[in-house]
């Protein structure tokens, strides 16, 4: 099973990479067992989205708008949603690394991120400084400072009223 709100949110990723993000999403959905979903919490941000973030408390990103690779729609957060009851409805989001609902002796969490490393993306796991284990990005070599000045010069394509940098 899919979760609507992630294919809508891909539909926002950057259009060069879209295709395979909804393809690995669903490959990696698919690794869970029953009563476990995987949902995209942000795919693409808009600046302003990006402030309030970065100003929001407790502190959860270090970038300000423009800075973020979610604001050029090449990166995604996960969250997984659990269905406790049974009954279809995934009332749970959790960020728990632990967790193993599917009891198949490897956590939710390390399934997905594993997958999703193997298929090329970056983890914010990994990072040095300011570690962000929901975020995975996937930015084609460019670092934020690069595709903000693409986007300043003029060098976009517009897909879906989103301006993007050209890649």
């Amino acid at each position: 099973m899919e979760d609507k709100i992630t294919i809508d949110r891909i539909k926002e990723a950057h259009p060069k990479l879209r295709d395979k993000m909804l393809q690995d999403y669903r490959e990696a959905n698919n690794l869970l067992g029953k009563g476990v979903r995987l949902r995209f919490a942000y795919v693409f941000r808009s600046n302003a989205l990006q402030d309030k973030l970065y100003n929001q408390r407790p502190k959860i990103t270090n970038a300000k708008g423009g800075q973020s690779i979610h604001n050029y729609g090449l990166a995604f957060d996960i969250v997984l949603l659990y269905d406790n009851d049974g009954n279809g409805t995934f009332e749970e989001a959790s960020y728990s690394q632990i967790k193993d609902f599917d009891k198949d002796s490897i956590a939710d969490w390390k399934e997905v991120t594993d997958f999703f490393k193997s298929k090329g993306w970056e983890c914010g796991a990994d990072w040095r400084t300011f570690k962000d284990a929901p975020h995975f990005q996937h930015d084609y070599g460019f670092d934020w400072k690069t595709l903000k000045a693409r986007v300043d010069k003029g060098t976009i394509v517009i897909d879906n009223g989103i301006t993007y940098p050209k890649i």
